[in-house]
């Protein structure tokens, strides 16, 4: 699958259970361990679990074997798709560690979807 694909995949994943405040982050200028991040919010540790459940089967169902960690702790869920790592985070844990702002060098490198 290509960035645009597994984009798309990640996304269709988290709108399908109403992630909340979805941003995606273009960091190709910045890193080599991926091409975009996408950063976003679920309401609960269960919203959050099932969330990354969902991305999980998605792209499990697209061929794909992702990494995973977090699941099971439901705070903070990390999905790399090889290209695309997607953050799913509860609300306290997202407005702390600020990832837009960390992975946002340049400003104009984050779209909000959704």
């Amino acid at each position: 699958m290509n960035d645009d694909q597994l984009r798309t995949l990640a996304l269709d994943a988290l709108e399908e259970l109403k992630a909340e405040h979805i941003q995606v982050l273009d960091v190709r200028e910045l890193t080599t361990i991926a091409d975009h991040m996408i950063v976003c919010t679920g309401r609960s540790g269960r919203h959050v679990k099932r969330l990354g459940e969902t991305v999980v089967q998605h792209a499990k169902q697209a061929g794909l074997t992702p990494g995973v960690e977090g699941l099971a702790q439901s705070e903070w869920v990390l999905i790399d798709l090889n290209g695309v790592i997607v953050h799913i985070m509860q609300p306290t844990t997202r407005a702390y560690y600020q990832l837009e702002k960390l992975w946002d060098m340049g400003g104009e490198s984050a779209t909000e979807q959704g």
